[in-house]
C-alpha cells in the first residue's frame, strides 16, 4: 500500500503556473505521481461556521480512519488462513483503493452539495458511526461462535492425559450398568507397556483378569481399559499412580458424549453459515467507510482552502503519491514552489528553529499550502 498527499493552492493564474512548475519538476525527477483531485462547488456558509467545522472534521477524519482500519484488520481475522488475500478484499466502489483515490469523484447522490457543509459532515459522521456499531455487534456474535468452537477443538488436541476422549471411546469398551464393576481408563507410557500387561491384575485385589485393552495411542503412550470392582477403585488408582500409570477421571455417559459431539458440529456449522454473509458485509462496509473517509478528506481540503485562501472560492486540489525514496526532496520542491503563499511558514520549514506564533498549538503539520496525508499503509494487514 502507499502514502498520498492531498494538497491545495489557490487557482489563480499565478498559482496555476506554480502547479505546472511543480508537475514538471516532480515528474522529471520522478519525485511523485500527481493527479488532479476534483472537489465540487460546495456551499461555504459563514467563516465562523467553517472554523468550527474545521475542528469537527479533524476529529471525524481520525474516527473514520480508525473504523476502516478496524474493518480491514477484522477481515484478516475472519479469513484466517488466507491472510495474504486481505488486500484483494479491500475495495472502494468495486475498484482498488489507489484507483478510487486517483479518480475520485464526489458522490452527489449520497452527499448532495446544495446542503450546508455541516449537514454533509453530520451525514458522514452518522454513516461511519453506524458502521462501527454494526461491526461491534456482528463481530461479537461471530467471535463468540469462533471462541466456543476453538475451545471445544482444543480439547481434541494435546496428549491422552489432557485431551477429550469423546471422539476416542466407544460404548463396547466399558462395562456399564453394573452395581459392582467399573471400567477405568489408564494412560500408560510407551516404555511401560510390558510392565502394565504384567502387573495391572495385581495392582489391587478384585481386578478382572484379561480385562485390559489398548483403545488409543499417541506419541507418548497408550490408553488402556481395565475393569475392576468399584470398592477397590481408590486403592487401584493409588497403586497405579505409584507405577506411573495415570488413571483418567472419565466415566462413560452416552448422553453427555453425544451432546459434546453435537455441540462441536453445531458450532462448526454456525461458523460456516456466518462466514459468507459476514465477509460480504465487511467488504461492502469497508467500501462504504473508505468512500466516506475520502469525502471527509475532500471536505477538509475545501474548508481549509477557503479559510486559508479566502473568498471567492478558487483553489486547485492535487493528489500526490510520493516516491518513497524522494519524500524529503519532494517536500523541499513543494515548499520552494509555494513559499509565496506563506513566506513565514516556508521560512520556518527551511529553518526548524524558527517559531511561528500559534502554530505550536496544533498537532497538524503546517505548510504554505493546504496539506492532508492519506496513509493507506495502515490498511496493510497481511
Amino acid at each position: 500500500m502507499s502514502e498520498f498527499w492531498l494538497i491545495s493552492a489557490p487557482g489563480d493564474k499565478t498559482n496555476l503556473q506554480a502547479w505546472e512548475r511543480m508537475n514538471t519538476v516532480t515528474s522529471k525527477s520522478n519525485l511523485s505521481s500527481n493527479s488532479k483531485f476534483h472537489i465540487p462547488d460546495l456551499k461555504v456558509g459563514t467563516l465562523d461556521a467553517l472554523v468550527g467545522l474545521s475542528d469537527e472534521l479533524g476529529k471525524l477524519d481520525s474516527f473514520a480512519e480508525s473504523v476502516i482500519k478496524k474493518i480491514a484488520q477484522y477481515i484478516g481475522e475472519v479469513i484466517e488462513d488466507s491472510k495474504d488475500k486481505v488486500q484483494e478484499n479491500l475495495l472502494a466502489n468495486g475498484v482498488d483503493l489507489i484507483s478510487y483515490l486517483t479518480r475520485f469523484e464526489w458522490d452527489m447522490a449520497k452527499y448532495p452539495i446544495k446542503q450546508p457543509l455541516k449537514n454533509i459532515s453530520e451525514a458522514l459522521a452518522k454513516q461511519v458511526t453506524q458502521i462501527e456499531t454494526d461491526l461491534k455487534t456482528r463481530s461479537a456474535v461471530y467471535n463468540n461462535i469462533k471462541g466456543n468452537l476453538q475451545s471445544l477443538e482444543k480439547k481434541t488436541m494435546g496428549n491422552l492425559l489432557t485431551r477429550t476422549l469423546a471422539d476416542i471411546v466407544h460404548k463396547e469398551d466399558f462395562v456399564l450398568d453394573s452395581e459392582y464393576l467399573i471400567t477405568l481408563l489408564v494412560v500408560v507410557p510407551k516404555s511401560s507397556y510390558i510392565q502394565w500387561q504384567k502387573t495391572y491384575e495385581s495392582l489391587s485385589d478384585m481386578v478382572v483378569p484379561r480385562s485390559t485393552k489398548m483403545i488409543a495411542e499417541d506419541a507418548e503412550g497408550g490408553l488402556f481399559t481395565v475393569t475392576l470392582f468399584r470398592k477397590v477403585m481408590d486403592d487401584f488408582k493409588a497403586k497405579a499412580r505409584e507405577n506411573r500409570f495415570m488413571v483418567r477421571e472419565f466415566y462413560y455417559d452416552e448422553k453427555e458424549l453425544k451432546c459434546e459431539k453435537e455441540e462441536l458440529m453445531k458450532l462448526a456449522s454456525d461458523k460456516k453459515q456466518q462466514y459468507g454473509p459476514l465477509l460480504r458485509w465487511l467488504k461492502v462496509n469497508f467500501s462504504e467507510a473508505f468512500v466516506a473517509w475520502i469525502h471527509v478528506k475532500a471536505l477538509r481540503v475545501f474548508v481549509e482552502s477557503v479559510l486559508r485562501y479566502g473568498l471567492p472560492v478558487n483553489f486547485q486540489a492535487m493528489l500526490l503519491q510520493p516516491n518513497r525514496k524522494s519524500v524529503k526532496r519532494l517536500r523541499d520542491v513543494l515548499n520552494v514552489v509555494f513559499k509565496h503563499l506563506d513566506e513565514v511558514a516556508a521560512a520556518s520549514i527551511m529553518d526548524p528553529g524558527m517559531d511561528i506564533p500559534g502554530l505550536q498549538l496544533s498537532n497538524q503539520e503546517y505548510y504554505p499550502y493546504v496539506y492532508f496525508k492519506i496513509d493507506l499503509s495502515l490498511l496493510d494487514c497481511s
